[in-house]
């Protein structure tokens, strides 16, 4: 008779990365946000590309209410991951799969960190900029807004939706070290994503170019960090 002895938490508890993995990070991040900074000051290209979906005559964007954009890029795909992500957390909690439940969580949390950010910015969308038919005046990163300047509604740095789609850079960590390929393809995925429920986001008017790939830096800089925390914390747990 064979003897199945119940699953428990400590069984599938994911284990710490070598230091070796978050030096390449923090060296590829801080390089990363260089050039984004530069992007980011320049913003000739964040212009450029936006006009390219802004109507100067009618002094808007003709895509923002698009009924295809809305419901499969603003909606469907949202919903799709963000569904995705609660039915693997509660199957990681009845499995009581440690390692899949701090991945889902870790899912949640790179977008929490961009919806806080984005709730505290500054920065208006491109749509309330007076340089597409808003009344709002554009800051750029680092900037302040002086007294009786109309900043708009702010609240739209870095981008939220595309945050989303970089979110599922976290699956990253369900199989690195073990099946590096798979990682990167869910990494890559996730760039993907990003990527494209951002640009989506740029045809409305609702982000520059520069909000998107700042989501993504954040997004992955927060899901690193939280997987090293988490990682010695339940180390630490195990151990005592």
């Amino acid at each position: 008779m064979i003897d199945r002895k119940p699953m428990l938490w400590w069984d599938s508890v994911p284990q710490p990365l070598p230091a070796a993995f978050y030096i390449r990070q923090i060296i590829a991040l801080t390089i990363a946000a260089a050039i984004l900074c530069f992007i980011s000051l320049q913003d000739q290209l964040d212009f450029w590309l936006t006009r390219q979906w802004y109507q100067p005559e009618t002094h808007s964007f003709p895509l923002q209410n698009n009924f295809w954009l809305e419901l499969l890029n603003h909606k469907l795909v949202k919903f799709l991951i963000v569904g995705s992500a609660i039915a693997g957390l509660g199957w990681g909690i009845y499995r009581k799969n440690l390692r899949l439940v701090t991945v889902m969580v870790l899912l949640g949390l790179g977008t929490a960190v961009v919806g806080l950010l984005k709730a505290s910015s500054i920065h208006s969308c491109p749509w309330s900029l007076s340089e597409f038919g808003g009344q709002a005046i554009y800051i750029r990163l680092f900037g302040s807004v002086s007294a009786g300047v109309n900043a708009g509604p702010g609240q739209c740095f870095p981008g939220g939706h595309a945050s989303c789609g970089f979110a599922v850079m976290a699956l990253f960590f369900l199989f690195y070290p073990e099946k590096p390929k798979a990682a990167w393809f869910y990494w890559w995925l996730g760039i993907v994503l990003g990527m494209a429920m951002g640009f989506g986001q740029m045809m409305r008017g609702a982000h520059f170019l520069s909000h998107n790939l700042w989501a993504g830096w954040w997004v992955w800089a927060s899901q690193v960090a939280f997987y090293f925390l988490i990682t010695k914390t339940l180390l630490w747990l195990r151990t005592r």
